[in-house]
């Protein structure tokens, strides 16, 4: 909207030509959604207060965390607030890849609230049963899939699997692309769920996996640049560099508040839709392999997970002392902030070797 008046006063003013550029946008899609989530954080902690909307503690959970029941939760409504904000500000609304986003970001983020809202309203500390949430998920996927395939999204789309180190392997999935992009938004959404267990856990990763994503989206949609790099190029993904931006600037703001020791937590309505956008981006621009590694953190949580089931069932004896990994350390009495900054740490190389691959083919 913002964007589109400034392109039309820019023939009077030379100076507002630089909302042409992307970099332009997306430099200040990082400060506005960093300032829209910063200053909507504070009255919207004190209307959960003064509601008495606060965190449901499990009983099955470490110990440690029933100090934390009742602090305010759903706070990833303001990032979703801000990011919506930001992108109808700055970004090209025209662009299909940019309203697939945030379709996938504002269908994930209802499931979220009403699993918040159940766990939190109703004080049913499980929310939402698993099945129906996976159900929700899936039919989304299957959409997102769906208008990817069909080319409605963009009629250059390529159904091809674009694989790290190797510039001629790109195997083409046809009709199944449907059921593998469902896949891909369903398992990036619930690992982010699964490892939004501490204070900045989560929104640490989703901070770097942004930037990484950012870098991908904009050399994706270059047509030089992705030339030169042996990248798929994707034909208005460049846009999404902007949508990137704000996601990073929305998180950023809300980590202020949830950093250690939290004011609020982000809830399923923050994990559930930010994951699912992740995946959705990842999709658009070719990258979605890529996922393992940069969102590689989310990845180790989910397996500490799996492997733990899978351990007891067959032996009846634990790997870890609690899953998902993060509660293992908390059971060796690793200090919260310590577990959140390492996990951070092994997020950050993770993403700076999957940023590194863009060279290597």
């Amino acid at each position: 909207m913002l964007y589109k008046y400034f392109l039309i006063l820019s023939n009077d003013y030379a100076f507002l030509n630089v909302f042409r550029y992307i970099t332009f946008r997306t430099a200040i899609a990082v400060f506005l959604g960093f300032l829209f989530s910063f200053f909507l954080a504070p009255p919207f902690i004190r209307f959960l207060q003064r509601r008495q909307i606060g965190e449901e503690i499990r009983e099955d959970g470490p110990q440690s965390h029933f100090s934390k029941r009742g602090t305010p939760t759903m706070g990833g409504f303001i990032i979703l607030l801000s990011i919506l904000i930001s992108t109808v500000l700055l970004n090209d609304l025209s662009n299909r890849f940019v309203l697939l986003s945030l379709f996938v970001l504002v269908a994930f983020g209802f499931l979220g609230l009403f699993d918040d809202y159940k766990k939190v309203v109703k004080k049913n500390t499980k929310g939402l049963t698993a099945g129906k949430k996976f159900i929700f998920q899936f039919l989304i996927g299957l959409i997102v899939g769906f208008l990817l395939y069909k080319g409605f999204i963009s009629k250059e789309f390529k159904t091809v699997v674009m694989f790290p180190f190797f510039k001629d392997f790109l195997p083409q999935l046809g009709v199944f692309f449907i059921p593998y992009a469902a896949i891909v938004i369903v398992a990036t959404s619930n690992a982010v769920n699964l490892t939004d267990g501490l204070d900045g856990l989560a929104i640490g990763p989703l901070l770097i996996a942004a930037v990484a994503y950012l870098i991908f989206s904009y050399v994706a949609g270059h047509a030089e640049i992705s030339k030169y790099l042996l990248v798929q190029h994707v034909s208005g993904a460049g846009e999404l560099t902007i949508l990137c931006g704000t996601i990073f600037g929305a998180g950023l703001g809300f980590l202020w508040f949830n950093a250690y020791p939290a004011q609020i937590f982000m809830g399923d309505v923050g994990s559930l839709s930010l994951g699912s956008i992740l995946g959705v981006i990842a999709l658009s621009i070719k990258q979605e392999i890529l996922l393992f590694s940069v969102c590689g953190l989310f990845v180790i949580e989910v397996l500490s997970v799996l492997i733990q089931v899978v351990s007891f069932k067959l032996t009846g004896k634990r790997v870890f002392k609690m899953a998902p990994l993060h509660h293992h350390f908390e059971e060796l009495n690793w200090p919260e902030s310590r577990i959140t900054i390492r996990f951070w740490i092994v997020a950050l190389i993770l993403a700076l070797l999957s940023v590194a691959t863009l060279k290597l083919r």
